[in-house]
This record gives structure tokens, C-alpha cells and sequence, in this order.
């Protein structure tokens, strides 16, 4: 399966890089984009640049698997056409700016674009917002993008599962986003497991 994986200037891309881990274990083809605002919190947050897929296997053990890197700014690019569609896209995290941009047809760059792609082509959309308190326009936004046909995960972790780390949190919330994309996983200890 060919899953776009977008990584926007919210806190937490932490979830796009385990679920870009996970996807690339599973044999998946990936591309992914990260905003420019993307790649500056991801680099704060982890150190870790996204710009150069070697150098993201090798810091992140990342498998050797399909992995393509895509400029935001390239509109040329395959996922930024309906005749060319992936399988899924997912965006983790999703900044309330993209989210708004998405909601309201605005396609500016190639998130949104093929953001765009995937509810006009009825494609897997999920959204991984990350941020609170949500706001009555985020609320309306994300409200908006459900009825589109986008699938709303936000990055809310259960804890039925006891987890004992950061990293079990983050995997809960993974987790769901691969139940969504149908992708097998042991991530976290299922209710009633």
C-alpha cells in the first residue's frame, strides 16, 4: 500500500515518525512531506532532519524499505494528482493552520494538495490534530473535514492499557492510526486483551 505521511508544524512529530516506522517495517511505500514549519519542531523536538531519506534511516533505524522524501513546495509531485492518488495520507501532526487551509479548499502546497486529492478521490484522509484547548473555528474546521470524509484521531491516549512510557503513549496513539488504515500492529494491549 502507498501511504503519504505529512508532518506539520504542530508539536508531537514524534506520531509521524513512529507511524513512518511502522509503515516501513510493514513493506509499505511511503512519500513524505513535512511543512517547512514541519521540519523546524521536528528538528527542535527530536534532532532529527527529514529532508534526506538516507540520513532519516540511519538516525531513526528506519528499515530499509520505500521511503521517498517530497519538497512541500512540489506540485509535480504524483501524490498532488487524483490519476496518481496513494492508497491513504495521513497527517501526524496536523497543525490547526493546515487543518483550516484543508477545510476550506485552500491547496497551497503539497500537503494540502493532495490533502485536497484524497477527499475529492474518497481516499483514506486521517488527521492527527494536535492541540488544546480546541477553539469554536477548530471545532467547526475539524467538524467540516468529518463530514468531507476525513477521519478525525486526535492524539488523545488511553491508559487501559497501564502504559509505563512515553513511547507506549505515542504507540497507543499509532496504533489507532493504523487500525484506521487497516495495517496490522502490536502497538498496545487491545480492551479485554
Amino acid at each position: 500500500m502507498k501511504i503519504l505521511v505529512a508532518i506539520t508544524g504542530a508539536s508531537g512529530s514524534i506520531y509521524g515518525l513512529r507511524l513512518l516506522e511502522e509503515l516501513l517495517r510493514g513493506g509499505h511505500q511511503v512519500p513524505l512531506v513535512a511543512s517547512q514549519s514541519g521540519l523546524e519542531v521536528c528538528r527542535y523536538e527530536t534532532g532529527l532532519e527529514l529532508g534526506d531519506a538516507e540520513a532519516l534511516k540511519q538516525q531513526w533505524k528506519l528499515p530499509d524499505a520505500s521511503l521517498t522524501i517530497r519538497a512541500v513546495t512540489d506540485l509535480w509531485a504524483p501524490e498532488a494528482s487524483g490519476s496518481a492518488a496513494p492508497d491513504a495520507m495521513v497527517i501526524a501532526p496536523c497543525s490547526m493552520g493546515t487543518l483550516g487551509r484543508i477545510a476550506h479548499g485552500i491547496s497551497a502546497n503539497l500537503i494540502e494538495r493532495a490533502a485536497d486529492v484524497m477527499l475529492k478521490e474518497h481516499r483514506p484522509l486521517l488527521l492527527l490534530p494536535r492541540e488544546t484547548p480546541f477553539s469554536t473555528i477548530h471545532l467547526e474546521n475539524l467538524l467540516k473535514l468529518s463530514q468531507c470524509g476525513a477521519r478525525i484521531i486526535p492524539a488523545m491516549p488511553a491508559f487501559y492499557h497501564r502504559p509505563a512510557s512515553v513511547s507506549e503513549l505515542v504507540d497507543f496513539v499509532v496504533g489507532k492510526l493504523l487500525d484506521q488504515l487497516g495495517v496490522e500492529h502490536q502497538l498496545f494491549r487491545r480492551w479485554g486483551g
